[in-house]
């Protein structure tokens, strides 16, 4: 009724508002550009939520009647425009409805390929489809690529149509899952956020989140559960990304800003990454371009998609020009009866006024004049203006142009190129007045580009103190210095911590992190914090996820966990297990994976490779070495606690060190005062597993107990560590070669109230000049060979050959040497 009291009375309903004020306010309503229809049809929908439909009125909200409606009202986008453009021109056919009360089309007829600009998601019974959105303007590329070039393959096609383009933007990681699309039409593209870091002041950094990916919400999860603020704040709460200190929502209308502060030990990147791991800011759109394809399901291409659309569009347009054919012709048969009415106007004046009726007369003019009866009964329907001079020439003008036209139309029909460069110009039309840029960064992913390789293969030194603080720096920071040196000052500590594990490996090795409760973690060497000489480094915690009375024990780097058959383990409590190497080479997760079962009173000591036949060999702090063949330690699972390798059941006695023994190699003790000794392996007899060993040095209460043991070579450097953070360079053969039970000599001076932590021994290959650690008394064991670097400017005399001062010997003690202690 609205509309038919607007037509009968209009604008005249404000002639009878007498006050101004009310004019002033229905007055710019009634003149606003809105198009009232008629419902034709309502279909009960329940309640649902609307979403930012309705049309922004000022009265919208009390006016009641008459004047605009106050139900939710809603309009095509200016682009949804251009898929129903010509529907009306017999462009498409058009089906009952599932009730058959009306007809519907069975498709648009589209002037761009809206399935990829906007993409389609949907589940039905035995098929699903799930196609991402394209940018407008490369999708109009490609499709004119193919029209110019059918042959034109997927690689030619991904020229100009480089991948998905969401509206949301984000960052796609990787090419491959989009080609896989491309190519098969099912596929898995990985999108990732876009975030950068800020420092927010008092030493700490902030990561900033500005894009989201595609169907991500940023909302905290009151509503539906979801949300990408309440997964960060679960995986916060539940340890695995313990570097987060705050997060706020600072979004407002210049767009999304999520802003994730951090601790200030806490590595941006490292938090990122594990931000993408563990919540939806890495999501994975997977592709299943299925479409109907004349009324069959079927997965299609990118060619093949594009192919379809460019057919379905000569169809429209030729269609189109079939029906503008008709009517031009039902237009010329009537301007043609219309031209021979005017040329005898007078004569079918007379003989329409001779006729009785209608019905006579127009039989009279179709048999005076040959007329067809469309024609004649044009003629009746005539105006009496239309026969003036002007109409006539109108008429006449009218009729060159149609018949014009329909020559133009035949020629469409007879042409497949000229039907092709409609479609192509249309398009181009489109892309014209809608295209816009890109909002979704496509980049490599690590598939793609080896990160490996914008990284320098060099030597590092890692270092970790006991308080749990790690960094790495070049291996040439540390010069060599003769037997009985100061050292230079390694790391800035606090008086309490010192140096546990020293070690060189190469920037891109794995570093398998083995802790004293039996856990192993990964990381890349290159992802270390680096820092200088005196730094104190970044707290581990802030590297790795270690729990509470957690440490690190010891360290193995890898390529490929090729470089042995099997790894050692060896417990404080005298526990030894082996294990094959390849077990380790699993996904690790990022809170660990057990390597070791470990009781509540054990802790693990060292972990070694070995190739299944070396004799192990056990280093107690009371100062005795069991050795024995690895056959007796038969191999095992992952997740098991091994046999008994050494009895150390006796006082406060534990095991300190395990190594790999072989004679042409030698064992170095050293003790927490300083002194030490290397003996030759073969001195030590292989026993049976389980056994309490034998002498391998006589300790005093000078020389203190037994601070660390490993196995070493002549041509060999050692690096001491105290507990004060002094590191001094030494070469093995600068060290007394001695017996089993002799006390040793001084091999480095130290200062009051320091002792020794630590001993790491770096070999130079003579054959290849690489360089290695091979161990310290924690187990840890680097790669095997890596390129030198240059010592620095320590004194060529410093390196190797250096005499030992005969009074520094001391006479070993008359003792049984096979004694146990």
């Amino acid at each position: 009724d609205r509309i038919e009291r607007w037509e009968q009375s209009g604008t005249a309903v404000l002639d009878r508002i007498a006050s101004q004020e009310v004019r002033d306010v229905i007055e710019p309503l009634m003149t606003s550009d809105y198009l009232y229809a008629e419902v034709e049809s309502v279909t009960p929908a329940g309640d649902q939520p609307v979403y930012s439909l309705r049309v922004a009125t000022d009265d919208h909200s009390f006016i009641t009647n008459g004047f605009i409606s106050h139900n939710t009202e809603a309009r095509l986008a200016r682009l949804a425009t251009e898929m129903l453009r010509d529907i009306d021109a017999d462009t498409v056919d058009f089906t009952p409805t599932y009730d058959d009360a009306r007809l519907e089309p069975s498709v648009l007829p589209s002037r761009y390929p809206n399935l990829l600009v906007n993409g389609s998601a949907g589940i039905a019974v035995g098929m699903a489809t799930n196609i991402p959105p394209h940018n407008l303007r490369e999708v109009i590329d490609g499709v004119v690529a193919y029209i110019d070039d059918p042959t034109i393959d997927v690689a030619g096609l991904m020229k100009h149509i480089k991948g998905p383009d969401f509206p949301t933007g984000g960052v796609i990681k990787g090419w491959q899952g989009i080609k896989d699309a491309y190519d098969t039409g099912r596929g898995r593209v990985v999108v990732q956020g876009r975030a950068h870091t800020e420092d927010i002041g008092r030493g700490k950094e902030a990561i900033i989140v500005t894009e989201l990916p595609y169907q991500v919400s940023k909302g905290d999860g009151r509503n539906d559960g979801s949300g990408l603020i309440k997964k960060i704040a679960e995986v916060v709460q539940n340890g695995r990304i313990p570097h987060i200190s705050d997060l706020r929502d600072e979004s407002g209308k210049n767009g999304i800003r999520l802003v994730i502060e951090l601790k200030r030990d806490a590595i941006p990147k490292v938090v990122l990454n594990n931000l993408f791991k563990f919540t939806p800011l890495q999501s994975t759109f997977g592709v299943n371009t299925v479409a109907l394809v004349d009324g069959v399901p079927k997965v299609l291409s990118l060619r093949e998609l594009i192919g379809e659309y460019v057919q379905h569009q000569r169809e429209v347009v030729v269609r189109r020009t079939k029906h503008e054919l008709r009517q031009r012709e039902a237009r010329l048969h009537i301007l043609e009866g219309l031209l021979i009415a005017i040329t005898d106007i007078d004569a079918v004046i007379r003989l329409i006024r001779g006729s009785a009726d209608p019905d006579t007369a127009r039989d009279g003019l179709m048999e005076r004049f040959d007329l067809t009866r469309i024609q004649a009964q044009a003629i009746l329907d005539l105006r009496l203006q239309r026969l003036t001079a002007l109409e006539a020439d109108k008429l006449r003008a009218e009729h060159a142009e149609v018949v014009e036209r329909i020559r133009e139309l035949r020629a469409i029909l007879g042409d497949e190129q000229r039907v092709r460069d409609i479609v192509k110009e249309e398009l181009l039309e489109i892309r014209h007045a809608y295209g816009d840029e890109r909002r979704t960064e496509i980049t490599h992913s690590e598939d793609d580009i080896d990160i490996e390789d914008l990284i320098a293969d060099q030597q590092m030194v890692i270092a970790i103190t006991r308080s749990g603080y790690i960094k790495s720096l070049p291996l040439a920071t540390y010069r060599t210095q003769r037997r009985g040196g100061v050292g230079v000052s390694g790391m800035n500590m606090k008086d309490d911590d010192y140096i546990e594990h020293l070690f060189v490996c190469s920037t891109h090795d794995y570093l398998l992190f083995f802790t004293n409760r039996g856990k192993v973690y990964r990381q890349k060497v290159y992802e270390l914090p680096e820092a200088s000489r005196t730094a104190k480094g970044r707290a581990l915690v802030n590297v790795l996820p270690l729990r509470d009375g957690e440490f690190v024990r010891a360290v193995l780097s890898t390529r490929d966990f090729t470089e042995g058959k099997y790894l050692v383990f060896a417990t404080k409590e005298g526990q030894i297990k082996k294990t094959e190497f390849l077990a380790y080479n699993t996904p690790i997760k990022a809170d660990g994976i057990i390597a070791i079962k470990i009781r509540d009173s054990d802790e693990l000591v060292a972990v070694r490779r070995t190739d299944g036949e070396d004799d192990v060999i056990m280093i107690s702090r009371s100062g005795q070495a069991a050795r024995f063949n690895e056959d007796g330690a038969r191999p095992m699972g992952r997740d098991t606690a091994g046999v008994r390798g050494m009895n150390v059941a006796r006082g406060d006695n534990c095991v300190l060190a395990m190594d790999i023994a072989r004679d042409d190699t030698e064992l170095l003790v050293i003790t927490e005062n300083g002194y030490g000794k290397r003996t030759l392996v073969s001195e030590y007899p292989v026993k049976g597993r389980g056994a309490m060993g034998v002498k391998t040095i006589h300790l005093t209460e000078k020389k203190g107990g037994v601070a660390g043991a490993l196995i070493v070579r002549e041509h060999q450097d050692l690096v001491f560590i105290s507990q004060n953070g002094m590191v001094q360079r030494t070469s093995v053969r600068g060290i007394s070669r001695q017996g089993r039970p002799a006390q040793g000599v001084r091999l480095m001076n130290l200062r009051e109230d320091d002792r020794v932590s630590a001993v790491a021994l770096i070999m130079e290959d003579e054959a290849d000049t690489s360089a290695v650690v091979h161990g310290d008394v924690d187990g840890v064991e680097p790669i095997d060979e890596l390129p030198a670097d240059p010592v620095g400017d320590a004194p060529e005399q410093s390196i190797g050959g250096i005499d030992v001062d005969p009074a520094e010997v001391e006479s070993p003690e008359e003792d049984d040497p096979d004694a146990p202690a």
